[in-house]
C-alpha cells in the first residue's frame, strides 16, 4: 500500500514538472520571438533609413581641358566626404552615370537627345541611421554643404522624416508588445511555480514544525527551481531557434543577422527563465512558511 503511495506521488511529481517546464519553455518561447521581432524590426529600420539618400553636386560648368584637374578635385572631395560624421556610405556618379540614369529613367536608348553630358557629377550619399531623424537632418545637410567643390546639394527631407516617424512609429509598438510578453511571461511563470509549491505546502510546515530552518526548507526548492528554469529556457530557445531559422530560411536574406545581439537575447531569456522561476520558488514558499497551520487548509 505504502509503495504504491510513493508511486502515486512519484508520478504527481513528476508531472507537476513536467508541467512547469512545458509552461516556462512556451513562455520564454514567445518571449523570445517577440525579441527576435524587435532585433531585426530595428535593423530593417536603419536598412530602410540608409537607403534614402542625399545628393552633392559638383560644379555643372565643365572643360574637357582641365578634366584631369576636375577629376582629382573631385576624388580628394569624395574622399573628404567619407570621412564626415553623418556619411555612411558615400558613392561617386560620374557625367556619363549620370546620363546613363537620365536616359533609363526616361526609357530613352538613343543619344541625339544627348549630344554631350550635360549633368554634372554628383556624390551620392547615404546618412547614418541615427541622423535620418528632423532634429539632426538639418545638421547633416550643413555639413555636406560645407565641404569645398560641392556646389549645391538636394534630399526630400519630407519623405526622410515622413519614413522616420513611421518607423518611430511602428517600433514603439512592438516595444510596447514586447513589455506586454514580459508581463506576462512572469505572471504565467509565478502561477505555475505557485501551483507545484501549493501541492507541497504540508510538507513544508511539517520540516518547519519538527525545527528545520527557513534557509534548510528553502534550499532544496531554489536548487529545484534553478533546475526547472534552466531546462525550461534551453527547451524554449531550441524551439525558438527552431522555428527562427525554418521562417529566415524560406524568407531568404530579408532579415539582417546579428549573432552579438542574439547571443544577448539567449542569456537574456535564459537569465529571464531561471530569475523568475527562483524568485516566484522563494515568494510562494516563504508564505506558507510565514502561514499558520489553520491556515493551510484555506490557502
Amino acid at each position: 500500500m505504502a509503495k504504491s503511495v510513493d508511486e502515486f506521488n512519484k508520478k504527481r511529481l513528476r508531472s507537476s514538472n513536467i508541467t512547469v517546464v512545458i509552461s516556462i519553455a512556451l513562455v520564454l518561447f514567445l518571449l523570445g520571438l517577440m525579441g527576435l521581432i524587435l532585433i531585426n524590426a530595428q535593423k530593417y529600420s536603419d536598412y530602410i533609413k540608409e537607403q534614402l539618400v542625399v545628393n552633392a553636386y559638383f560644379d555643372e560648368n565643365y572643360d574637357a581641358k582641365d578634366s584631369v584637374k576636375i577629376a582629382k578635385m573631385e576624388a580628394e572631395v569624395l574622399k573628404e566626404m567619407q570621412t564626415l560624421a553623418p556619411v555612411k556610405k558615400a558613392t561617386y556618379i560620374s557625367r556619363d552615370m549620370a546620363a546613363k540614369e537620365a536616359k533609363k529613367s526616361m526609357g530613352i536608348d538613343s543619344d541625339a537627345l544627348f549630344e554631350e553630358n550635360i549633368f554634372p557629377s554628383s556624390i551620392e550619399v547615404a546618412l547614418k541611421p541615427e541622423y535620418v531623424d528632423p532634429a539632426k537632418i538639418d545638421e547633416a545637410i550643413k555639413a555636406i554643404k560645407a565641404v569645398p567643390g560641392i556646389i549645391d546639394v538636394k534630399n526630400d527631407s519630407t519623405l526622410m522624416v515622413d519614413v522616420y516617424n513611421n518607423l518611430s512609429r511602428i517600433l514603439k509598438w512592438i516595444l510596447g508588445f514586447s513589455i506586454l510578453f514580459l508581463v506576462l511571461a512572469v505572471v504565467l511563470i509565478n502561477n505555475s511555480i505557485r501551483l507545484k509549491i501549493f501541492s507541497k505546502r504540508f510538507i513544508i510546515k511539517t520540516m518547519q514544525l519538527v525545527g528545520a530552518k527557513r534557509r534548510f526548507i528553502l534550499k532544496p526548492f531554489i536548487i529545484e527551481a534553478v533546475v526547472l528554469g534552466a531546462i525550461g529556457s534551453v527547451i524554449g530557445l531550441l524551439v525558438l531557434f527552431g522555428v527562427w531559422y525554418y521562417f529566415t530560411s524560406q524568407i531568404g536574406s530579408a532579415f539582417v543577422q546579428d549573432n552579438q545581439q542574439y547571443f544577448w537575447l539567449v542569456l537574456l531569456v535564459f537569465g529571464v527563465g531561471i530569475f523568475i522561476t527562483v524568485l516566484s520558488t522563494v515568494i510562494a514558499t516563504w508564505r506558507f512558511l510565514r502561514s499558520n497551520v489553520d491556515d493551510l487548509y484555506y490557502s
